[in-house]
């Protein structure tokens, strides 16, 4: 499938191989992105790209020396944050399907949850702001609740 370059003036080039044109937002959002010092070569933009928050949705940010793991959205990627560890590539060598098999298993992900809600969670003094959130995910506090901290 062919790409173009967009006409935009940023450090890393955009490509798209989106089918249609991005809207003012959208372009301005790319450029944004695409000027970030840690871009790696180039942002590519996905046929399904469509404005997001930070980032577009359907966007593909090859990062240098740098993880963004909410760079499309305030959801995608929540609360998630990146460690280093002692470990080197040699000594997980072998283990890592084991190692991520264990993770998955102790954190719920998805549609899942914990069994309980953490006293962590409960005391969390922006529970009031679901009210301010559209109707549609008011009703889902109790389901957060039971995700927040896993």
């Amino acid at each position: 499938m062919p790409y173009e370059k967009l006409e935009i003036t940023t450090p890393a080039p955009v490509l798209s191989w989106a089918n249609h044109s991005l809207g003012p937002e959208e372009t301005k959002m790319a450029k944004n992105v695409a000027s970030l010092p840690f871009v790696f070569k180039h942002v590519a933009l996905m046929p399904d790209v469509h404005l997001g928050k930070g980032a577009l949705v359907g966007s593909v940010i090859a990062t240098k020396e740098a993880i963004i793991p909410a760079a499309v959205g305030v959801d995608i990627g929540c609360g998630m944050s990146a460690i280093k560890t002692a470990f080197t590539a040699e000594q997980l060598e072998g283990k890592l399907k084991k190692i991520r098999l264990d993770i998955e298993a102790a954190i719920p992900t998805g549609f899942n949850e914990n069994k309980d809600v953490e006293k962590s969670v409960s005391n969390w003094q922006h529970w009031d702001d679901f009210k301010d959130l559209h109707r549609g995910v008011q009703d889902l506090q109790g389901k957060a609740m039971k995700q927040m901290g896993s």
